[in-house]
């Protein structure tokens, strides 16, 4: 490289204007990193973004930004720019630090704007002696020289203050390579060099290559632990893009007991882990009890308590029949979390996945704003959008609403549903539903179909209702019942009943189909438009009477009296019509509810091997003590000019400051006691500032 180009090349790394650059990349880089929840499946992200970010962020690296390729580069060059310019700036800074500037010229020291003349009552020599004692005696270091014209004291104090440069740009220095050192670059070599590839999740442990598992020779990683009650395991999981890798951990871990408390709503209050350790190469056992913000550290690997999971609980569920004429429970299952169960019938075959249960699920059950916040005008309208930031807008109803499972019904293509099923009703609107969504892939969002409990609390009803509503063989005996209640008398009244018959079987046949769907295309194939409205409300009233019916027909089959229509009894018609509609398209045989359950948890354990933390630690130390000395340990040079007929006394400063004035003032006025002078001469202060010490050029 030509010298010229290469002394450019120096210039522009040790330069401050390309440091504070890579400071800002940097500093957005870490925003984003606190922002966007890190190292979450790829599956997760794409649900949060959508399709047309989600790929562009990827490429970028957001998901794992404090490990991603461009980051550690730019980490890198932070270091060699700030090392260069302290390498740049040490020989100039020392030089400044012990210079006294005892050579000063007397044109050069009438330009100060800090600037006193005095008359002194003694001569030279003990002008310089009392002028000495005076700069000692007010912590100054001085050095004379004895020139032609006179004698020149040069003092100084507060130099030490430069080293709070060296302090901070070491501390960047540090913060950085302990950074570089936790970033996994080791592993990303191998990664990138191909001796190490990431792997699926969904695998036993026995099953996972060597190519995907990290030895103890690794030297940084974050990962988690998840172990489940009784369960021993030796292994941390570090999340890679889509897959993972296998940490091998020096010591095995074994989980007896996980606590947990709860708020009153639900809301986890505590959760902590009894854990013993056993040293793999000692044998040497521990019991510790890890929490939340109280870790554990061992053979240089520090666990955490992260969160917690399902560890196997076991289940016991009933299968209740969507299918059409097939009324009732079809199973009884029993099955753990994580396990495989088949799940068949005459009309269909599935595989059974267990995925995940939750015994307590907090929800905000609010259902907008409060009537106060609602008629709130003015002033007092605004002032629910102030305050802070984590205060809601709107009145939050957070409410423990019970038990849940996770679960997919696999069909034999191998294609998968995922259900998320409540055990216990929910109330809403003080009316009480069972909940249960529904999504085809997990980059969507679970879709709730709600099935509403009568007024004595059961569920059955709803599907006694459906099974009748869906099956052909009762269609002409519920709009038969249907048309006898609603023309009950007259001479043309089974005339008239005739017609109501046929509208209220057509109804059910298309509503049979594809629910208000259905119902919705004929509207728009035989109905002109200025009419659909009318036509709609038409169907919806038959459909309301034919389900009126039918409950009232599942009444008498149990030998319940029936019952007289109220608002809320019309409510629940118009509540079981719309899950009817929605449970045709539930894609699945038979709804599984949550009989009993018999709780197992697991702990998530986060393991980390961070060599480079105790530098970012002593790094944060020497930035602190850094911008202390740079802030608050001012420099300030003190030079008396002792000649024959007066004597100049000048000051200057490295910062200025609102005291700089004060402080030179006392020490004119302390130099002329001591020197018993006459009343000083006040000088004019020059136009422009003091001259800085020292140009410095670098960060």
């Amino acid at each position: 490289m030509h010298r010229g180009s290469a002394r450019a090349l120096f210039e522009l790394l040790s330069s401050m204007r390309f440091a504070i650059a890579l400071l800002t990349i940097l500093s957005i880089a870490s925003v984003i990193g606190t922002v966007v929840k890190q190292n979450d499946p790829l599956n997760a992200y794409l649900n949060q973004f959508g399709p047309f970010w989600f790929p562009i962020f990827e490429t970028l690296g957001l998901y794992s930004v404090y490990n991603a390729g461009w980051f550690i580069v730019i980490l890198a060059f932070l270091v060699l720019s700030t090392s260069l310019c302290i390498v740049r700036q040490t020989a100039p800074m020392l030089r400044e630090m012990r210079s006294f500037r005892e050579h000063a010229r007397e044109v050069s020291l009438r330009q100060f704007a800090h600037r006193a003349v005095l008359v002194p009552g003694v001569d030279i020599p003990e002008a310089i002696a009392r002028t000495e004692a005076y700069l000692q005696e007010n912590g100054f270091a001085s050095r004379s020289n004895l020139r032609s014209d006179g004698a020149l004291v040069a003092a100084k104090q507060g130099s030490i203050g430069r080293a709070g440069y060296f302090l901070a740009h070491g501390a960047i220095v540090l913060i950085c390579i302990g950074g570089l050192m936790d970033g996994n670059l080791p592993l990303r070599l191998k990664m990138w060099l191909g001796d190490k590839q990431p792997t699926a999740g969904n695998q036993l442990i026995a099953n996972i290559p060597e190519s995907s598992r990290l030895g103890l020779d690794n030297p940084s990683f974050r990962g988690d632990v998840y172990i489940p009650e009784g369960r021993t395991t030796t292994f941390a999981v570090l999340a890679a893009g889509d897959g993972i890798l296998l940490q091998e951990l020096p010591f095995n871990i074994t989980l007896e007991r996980f606590h947990i408390d709860h708020y009153e709503n639900g809301m986890p209050k505590r959760f902590a882990s009894d854990i013993v350790v056993a040293d793999r190469m000692s044998g040497e056992t521990e019991s510790h009890t890890i929490e939340v913000n109280k870790p554990l550290t061992l053979r240089g690997v520090t666990l955490y308590q992260s969160s917690f999971e399902d560890g196997g609980s076991k289940l016991r569920l009933k299968a209740r029949s969507l299918l059409a004429g097939r009324p009732g429970v079809l199973s009884t299952l029993e099955g753990a979390v994580g396990e495989n169960l088949p799940f068949a019938g005459e009309a269909f075959s599935y595989t059974l996945e267990i995925t995940d249960f939750k015994a307590f699920n907090v929800e905000d059950l609010s259902t907008g704003e409060s009537a106060d916040a609602q008629s709130a005008q003015g002033l007092a309208r605004l002032q629910q959008h102030l305050g802070s930031g984590a205060r809601s807008p709107t009145p939050r109803d957070m409410r423990n609403v019970g038990p849940s499972f996770t679960f997919k019904l696999r069909d034999e293509a191998g294609q998968a549903r995922e259900f998320h099923n409540y055990m216990l009703p929910i109330e809403q609107d003080g009316r009480w539903f069972l909940y249960t969504g529904l999504r085809d892939s997990q980059a969507e969002s679970f879709r709730y179909m709600r099935m509403p409990l009568d007024e004595d609390g059961r569920v059955e009803t709803w599907f006694a209702v459906r099974d009748l509503l869906l099956d052909p063989a009762q269609r002409k005996a519920l709009a038969e019942r249907f048309a006898a209640r609603s023309i009950s008398g007259g001479d043309n009244a089974a005339a008239m009943r005739t017609p109501l018959v046929q509208s209220a079987v057509q109804t059910l046949e298309l509503f049979a189909e594809r629910g208000y769907e259905t119902l919705g295309a004929f509207i728009e194939r035989t109905v002109p438009e200025a009419e659909r409205g009318q036509a709609a409300d038409v169907l919806v009233r038959l459909l309301q009477g034919i389900v009126w019916e039918a409950w009232m027909e599942v009444r008498g089959n149990a030998g319940l009296a029936s019952l007289e229509i109220t608002p809320e009894r019309a409510t629940y018609v118009n509540d079981s019509i719309a899950a009817i509609s929605d449970s045709l398209f539930y894609g699945a045989p038979a709804y599984l509810q949550l009989d009993s359950f018999d709780e197992r948890l697991a702990t998530v354990l986060q393991a980390t091997r961070s060599p480079g933390q105790p530098l970012v630690y002593l790094g944060s130390l020497m930035l602190v003590l850094g911008v202390f000395a740079m802030l608050y340990i001012r420099e300030r040079r003190l030079f008396v000019l002792v000649q024959a007929n007066e004597t100049l006394v000048t000051m200057s400063s490295n910062r200025k400051a609102l005291d700089v004035d004060e402080t030179f003032q006392r020490h004119v006025d302390g130099l002329a006691a001591a020197l018993g002078a006459q009343a000083p001469t006040a000088a004019t202060p020059a136009p422009r500032s003091s001259p800085a010490p020292v140009t410095d050029k670098g960060a």
